[in-house]
C-alpha cells in the first residue's frame, strides 16, 4: 500500500523548552531555550506512534540573533537588523551552520543536529528542514562554510543596482536607514550606529534604502539573475553565481542526511532556477523531497513541472476553513477548492496550523480545539497529499499573550525565546507520554492519532479518489450544507464517506444521499449485496444497515453532534 505522508512540523527553540514562565523580551537564559538533545527517542517515537511519517525540523539553519556567542568564533548581530530578541529564523546568517541555541554545547552544534538526525532516522522516520532562497540576514557572515567557498556578495560590484554576477541587489549611493521601533524596548541599543552602505535592497521587494517597520527589514534580497528595473529582463545563461552557491549549499545538507526541504517563500524565486536545482540534486539524490511554500494558484502548474513534490494549499482550501470557521462561511463553499484547483489534488499539502497561522484554539482564529476538529478531519482525508501537524496542534496549544516581538496574535512566536505550555504537559523527565496530559489533551491527541493512523492504514485515503457528495444533497433536502460537508473516498476495494458537521453548537439529524455514480465509480454494486452496513472508524460502535438500491433516492440516516465527524465504511451485510 502506498503510504501517506504526515508531516509533523517542529520548532526546537521551543518543543523542549523546560521553562513555564515567559518574560516579555527575556533573554535565553531568562526564558530557556529547547535542545536538539530533547528531541529524544522518547519524543521521536511518540510522534511515530502519532502517525508521522516526517519531522520538518523548523528553525536549523544559523539565523540573526541577539543572544552573544563571540566565544565560539560566531559573529554577533546588530539589533537594528534583529527581530526580537532570538531573531527570525528566516534570517539566515550561514547557511552552512545551525543555531547554536540549539546545541548543549554550541562549540558541537553540528555533531548535535547529525546525532538528531541518526535517531530520527533510526526510528524510521524522515527530515526535512527549511532551505530559505530569497533572501538572507542583513550581517550574512558563514564561518562555518568550506574552505574554498566565498561568502555571499564578497566578488559583488556595488557600484550598480544590478549586475549578474551580484548575488545582491544595490540601491547605489544610499544608505541602508533601519525602520524606527519606538514600542520595542531594544529599539534604545538599535538607535546604535548601524552601517550599510551602499543599501541593500530589502527581502520582501522593498526597494527602498529605509524600509518600514512591516517590511522583511532583517533580510537582504537575493540576486537569482532577473534586473527588475529593466522590465524584469532575465540573465540565466551563463548560470548566475547565486544559483550555484544554493546548489552547493543543498548538497551539504543532502550530505548531513536530510531528506528533503521545505522551501520558504519559493515563488519569489524564478521556477528556472528551480528546475535547475532540483534536477541537479536528483542526480545524486532521486528521492529528496521538495515542498514549496506558494500562494499564487497560477503559477502552481509551472512549478509542479519544476520537479516539486507538494504546494502549500493556503490559498485555497485553508483560507476557505479560516472562514467556515471563523466566520460561518457556509460548509459548501469547500466544494470550489477542489474544483478550482488547477493541478491534480496530490500534490497539495494541507494543513490547520503551521508557524505563520494563528493556533486553531486561539480566540484569533476558532478560540476552540474542539470546535476545530471537523476542519482537521476534512482537510487530512479528503486527498492523497501530505498533511501536516504543528507541535502543540494535537494538545489545543493555544499560544496566548505577548512574549515580546511577536504581539497577542495567536501565533507561537518565531522571535521571541518563549516556551508551549501544551508540550510541556507532555514532558515529565525526558519522557513524552499521553498519561501526563489532561483530559482534554488526551481526547484531542486521540482524534489526531486516530485521523493520522486512517491515512496510513485504509487504501480509500492513501490511494483512493475523491467524490464531492454536495451537490446531490441540496439544502432542500433533510441535509444541511450550511454547516455539513460530505464526501466519499473509494478504490476497487473500500469505500468510506466522510461527513462532518461544523455547527460548533448543535447537533445535526439528515438524510445522506449517494448518488448512483458514485456508487458505480466506487464499485458498490446490489450483484454483492442488498443489504449493506457503514461503520464509523472513529468510533466502531456506531453502525448504520441500509438498502443500496434505496440510498440514492432514501439516503442514510445519520445524526451528528455539535463539531462531529463520522468516518462511515461501507461494507456488504454477511
Amino acid at each position: 500500500m502506498k503510504a501517506c505522508i504526515n508531516i509533523y512540523q517542529l520548532f526546537p527553540r521551543l518543543f523542549g523548552n523546560k521553562n513555564t514562565q515567559t518574560t516579555a523580551y527575556g533573554t535565553i537564559h531568562e526564558n530557556g531555550c529547547g535542545k536538539f538533545s530533547d528531541i529524544n527517542v522518547a519524543a521521536i517515537e511518540s510522534l511515530r506512534d502519532l502517525g508521522i511519517t516526517h519531522i520538518w525540523l523548523t528553525g536549523i539553519i544559523r539565523h540573526a540573533t541577539l543572544t552573544d556567542y563571540a566565544d565560539y568564533g560566531i559573529p554577533s548581530s546588530h539589533p537594528a537588523v534583529v527581530k526580537g530578541r532570538a531573531g527570525s529564523p528566516y534570517a539566515i546568517s550561514d547557511y552552512y551552520d545551525v543555531d547554536p541555541d540549539l546545541a548543549t554545547d554550541p562549540g558541537r552544534r553540528m555533531e548535535e543536529f547529525t546525532e538528531l538526525i541518526e535517531r530520527i532516522h533510526k526510528v524510521g522516520l524522515q527530515v526535512l528542514i527549511d532551505f530559505v532562497p530569497n533572501h538572507l540576514a542583513r550581517q550574512y557572515q558563514s564561518v562555518a562554510k568550506p574552505k574554498d567557498v566565498r561568502d555571499f556578495g564578497a566578488d559583488d560590484d556595488t557600484s550598480v543596482f544590478f549586475k549578474p554576477s551580484n548575488n545582491f541587489y544595490y540601491i547605489v549611493n544610499e544608505r541602508f536607514v533601519p525602520p524606527s521601533r519606538e514600542s520595542d524596548p531594544l529599539a534604545l541599543a538599535a538607535d546604535i550606529s548601524y552601517n550599510e552602505f551602499p543599501a541593500k535592497v530589502t527581502g520582501n521587494d522593498c526597494y527602498a534604502a529605509q524600509p518600514s517597520i512591516n517590511d522583511w527589514y532583517e533580510t537582504v534580497k537575493l540576486n537569482y539573475g532577473i534586473d527588475f528595473f529593466n522590465a524584469e529582463e532575465t540573465h540565466f545563461n551563463p548560470v548566475p553565481d547565486t544559483w550555484k552557491k544554493m546548489l552547493h549549499i543543498l548538497h551539504y545538507w543532502t550530505g548531513k542526511g536530510v531528506d528533503g526541504f521545505r522551501t520558504d517563500m519559493s515563488e519569489m524565486v524564478p521556477v528556472e532556477f528551480w528546475k535547475w536545482l532540483i534536477q541537479n540534486l536528483r542526480k545524486d539524490h532521486k528521492a529528496l523531497l521538495f515542498i514549496a511554500e506558494i500562494y499564487q494558484p497560477s503559477l502552481y502548474k509551472v512549478f509542479i513541472e519544476a520537479g516539486f513534490d507538494y504546494l502549500y494549499d493556503k490559498v485555497g482550501l485553508y483560507n476557505t476553513m479560516e472562514q467556515v470557521l471563523k466566520h460561518e462561511e457556509a460548509a459548501e463553499s469547500l466544494s470550489a477548492c477542489w474544483k478550482n484547483l488547477p493541478i491534480p489534488d496530490k500534490h497539495m499539502l494541507r494543513f490547520m496550523e503551521n508557524h505563520d497561522e494563528p493556533r486553531l484554539a486561539s480566540p484569533h482564529l476558532a478560540g476552540d480545539a474542539f470546535a476545530s476538529l471537523p476542519a482537521v478531519a476534512v482537510s487530512a482525508l479528503m486527498h492523497t497529499g501530505p498533511f501536516m501537524v504543528y507541535n502543540g496542534q494535537e494538545f489545543g496549544e493555544k499560544s496566548a499573550g505577548s512574549p515580546g516581538y511577536s504581539g497577542d496574535d495567536g501565533r507561537t512566536s518565531i522571535f521571541d525565546y518563549t516556551h508551549m505550555s501544551s508540550i510541556q504537559n507532555w514532558i515529565k523527565d525526558g519522557q513524552f507520554d499521553s498519561s501526563f496530559l489532561d483530559l482534554e489533551q488526551k481526547q484531542l491527541h486521540n482524534f489526531y492519532r486516530k485521523i493520522l493512523h486512517l491515512r496510513q492504514s485504509h487504501l480509500a485515503f492513501s490511494e483512493g479518489a475523491f467524490y464531492d457528495l454536495m451537490w446531490a444533497n441540496p439544502w432542500y433536502t433533510e441535509f444541511d450544507p450550511r454547516y455539513v460537508y460530505a464526501f466519499m473516498r473509494f478504490t476497487d476495494e473500500e469505500a468510506v464517506i466522510v461527513v462532518a458537521n461544523f455547527n460548533r453548537s448543535e447537533s445535526r439529524s439528515m438524510r445522506l444521499k449517494i448518488p448512483q455514480d458514485a456508487l458505480q465509480a466506487a464499485g458498490l454494486t446490489p450483484k454483492k449485496s442488498t443489504n449493506w452496513i457503514a461503520i464509523n472508524l472513529l468510533n466502531p460502535d456506531e453502525m448504520h444497515t441500509f438498502d443500496l438500491q434505496q440510498i440514492s433516492t432514501g439516503g442514510i440516516q445519520i445524526f451528528l453532534q455539535c463539531a462531529e465527524t463520522v468516518v462511515f465504511k461501507l461494507k456488504p451485510q454477511d
